[in-house]
């Protein structure tokens, strides 16, 4: 089980979950069900959602796992109906299905330091940068277009999307990573003044340096020790440390419950260890 890091209860709440096949949104998913949520998980890897969902149902909860391609509209139309069939219509939907792409990153993080045989920002692959803009933005919007239709038509709802705080300043290695980012903070915002007056809340959580089978090559070398890009995170991170991804559920909590956050609405709030307070000096 895991730890609850507030008292709330979603009892009765359909909660959408994408990318839940992953490590954080599927923690998300499963600290969702248990806080009395009927869940949905959603992942192209069927296999691992359904896993997620096996283990919630022999804990006693609710959790169904679907297999959806969030860039196929049609694809996921039909799971918004299995899954008004089966649990209800969308209460909440955190849009949590996202990634980076080695074909759109460079091996340096300054031209003037590459290296025969490195890829620079000239070898950046177009069809990688289109895959990753295309898996944060397009990602978010065809769900939040699947989904929210359920919300507008209560006249509430919540949408929680996942922005990074690549999206405050862009971290080196990772253009179109950060680029994307930035656009799902400027998303949540536009979306958040688009459903105003439906009663329709949309926030995103900004989270830090995590350490996750995305990311871990490019902090910690194969023996394990940690690479100079890791010293420099942590030399400008104030509490000295990477974020557990437990850490993420209060934010995403507090968010969602439309007792506690019924005022709050495009909002990025940044869940980093202190990171963006840090001027380095």
């Amino acid at each position: 089980m895991i730890e609850l890091p507030l008292s709330v209860d979603f009892t009765g709440k359909v909660v959408v979950v994408t990318g839940a096949g992953g490590v954080l949104c599927g923690e998300m998913a499963r600290a969702f069900a248990q806080a009395g949520a009927k869940v949905a998980a959603l992942d192209l890897n069927e296999e691992a959602v359904k896993k997620l969902s096996g283990t919630c149902r022999a804990e006693g909860l609710v959790c169904e796992g679907y297999k959806a391609d969030v860039l196929d509209p049609e694809a996921l139309a039909e799971v918004h109906a299995q899954v008004c069939r089966t649990l209800g219509p969308c209460d909440i939907l955190i849009n949590g299905a996202g990634g980076n792409n080695p074909r759109a990153t460079t091996d340096n993080e300054y031209q003037h330091e590459a290296k025969p045989g490195q890829k620079t920002f000239f070898d950046l692959d177009t069809n990688g940068v289109d895959f990753v803009f295309k898996l944060n933005f397009q990602g978010t919007l065809l769900p939040t277009q699947a989904f929210a239709r359920d919300m507008v038509k209560r006249g509430s709802g919540c949408i929680l999307n996942i922005s990074s705080m690549n999206a405050y300043t862009p971290l080196t290695k990772i253009p179109a990573y950060s680029g994307a980012k930035a656009a799902i903070s400027n998303f949540t915002q536009w979306l958040a003044t688009y459903f105003a007056g439906t009663g329709i809340r949309c926030n995103a959580i900004a989270p830090g340096f995590l350490v996750s089978n995305q990311n871990r090559k490019l902090l910690f070398n194969e023996d394990g020790t940690p690479t100079p890009r890791t010293a420099k995170i942590l030399a400008g991170t104030p509490m000295g440390r990477f974020v557990e991804s437990n850490e993420l559920l209060g934010g995403v909590f507090f968010l969602c419950d439309d007792r506690a956050a019924s005022a709050i609405t495009g909002v990025v709030l940044p869940i980093d260890a202190g990171f963006a307070a840090y001027s380095g000096v």
